[in-house]
């Protein structure tokens, strides 16, 4: 019995130490487990289209050549960044900011029955039915809004007006969104989803340092994962674990311009190795070939082999509204076969990694 309480006390000792170590070493462990393939859905606002579960049925799974489903994403990103209607949920997208009754109103809408997330549910629940074997829940990810500095009408938490030149008040108000959001997704007993984390809708750091960091200590406290998605050398990047972010992956910013040139790619996967990041996959429905982006896609495909990140890293897949649902329903037999190439990668990850 002595010899067997040594032995635990030394092994608690190391785990102990490995703790401390990773925290000194400033690394951030995510709590939750990070999905292998995250898709951005971007709902919510009234010039969006409508989420029900027939559009989200290319992106849940694919036939194979076995005419079976395989599960694709297991990660769904939900965010918008701005209400259709003047207001902004982050710095820069409209004149004014967003308020807490379109904090709220997204909230409501993402977790209607029918619509977004639910319909994301249902979607998967159907899938379910035609496929056996074990199933793991897909992961959800909320995007928070950003507290836009010096705001003031943005409304009250616990009878007190928020004044957002405050760092306290721009926290409350964080909070307050964080917590309602739990308890929409609790209330909707979602069966095939997990809530995992929150998503910082703020794409640089530079009107949120301080407040990052107080932001991902409290969604840590709801065990719940910090997660970010810098633009390329945005302000702060490199900073993302001081910022208090658990994940982050770093955007290249090549697809959009056709005057950066294809070693931005190189680049950019080079600076995410460097900095600890996972990537960011973009592309629009200029990918369709009547946008005649297509190549820039496969741009990213090539570089995410050539640098080993569909082999070992977590993605994040950014596609403009629809651009994934819009290349799988496309009369064009190109762009078809693009959603296969894309689409079959990512099956192959789940299936490895499942």
């Amino acid at each position: 019995m002595k010899k067997s309480r040594s032995l635990a006390d030394g092994s608690y000792k190391f785990i102990l130490s490995l703790f401390f170590l990773f925290v000194f070493c400033g690394e951030i462990l995510a709590i939750k487990p990070v999905p292998k393939d995250m898709v951005l859905i971007y709902a919510g606002g009234a010039h969006r289209g409508v989420w029900d579960k027939e559009k989200f049925v290319p992106y849940v799974s694919m036939k194979n050549e076995q005419g079976k489903n395989d599960w694709l994403f297991d990660g769904f990103l939900f965010l918008e960044i701005k209400n259709g209607k003047g207001r902004g949920f982050a710095s820069y997208y409209e004149k004014e900011g967003a308020r807490k009754q379109e904090w709220k109103k997204l909230l409501d809408d993402y977790f209607t029955s029918g619509q977004i997330i639910c319909a994301l549910n249902d979607c998967i629940g159907n899938v379910r039915q035609q496929k056996s074997g074990k199933f793991v829940k897909r992961k959800i990810v909320i995007g928070l809004p950003e507290p836009i500095p010096n705001q003031k009408d943005w409304g009250e938490v616990d009878g007190k007006a928020l004044d957002f030149s405050s760092t306290e008040d721009r926290l409350a108000a964080c909070r307050w969104f964080i917590d309602y959001a739990m308890k929409k997704f609790k209330d909707a007993k979602l069966k095939n989803l997990e809530l995992s984390g929150f998503y910082w809708i703020a794409e640089e750091a530079t009107n949120s340092r301080e407040l990052a960091h107080q932001v991902g200590d409290y969604v840590r406290i709801k065990k719940m994962n910090f997660n970010w998605i810098p633009y390329f050398r945005s302000d702060g990047f490199q900073e993302w674990k001081k910022l208090g972010f658990d994940i982050a992956y770093l955007q290249p910013n090549y697809f959009f311009d056709e005057k950066v040139p294809q070693e931005r790619l190189d680049i950019a996967c080079k600076l995410g190795k460097e900095n600890g990041m996972y990537m960011e996959m973009e592309f629009d429905d200029r990918a369709l070939a009547k946008g005649g982006f297509a190549y820039r896609l496969e741009d990213y495909i090539n570089a995410f082999d050539k640098y080993g990140i569909f082999a070992n890293l977590p993605i994040a897949y950014y596609q403009g509204n629809t651009a994934f649902y819009d290349l799988f329903y496309s009369t064009e037999k190109v762009d078809h076969a693009l959603y296969l190439k894309l689409a079959t990668r990512i099956a192959q990850r789940q299936n490895k990694y499942k």
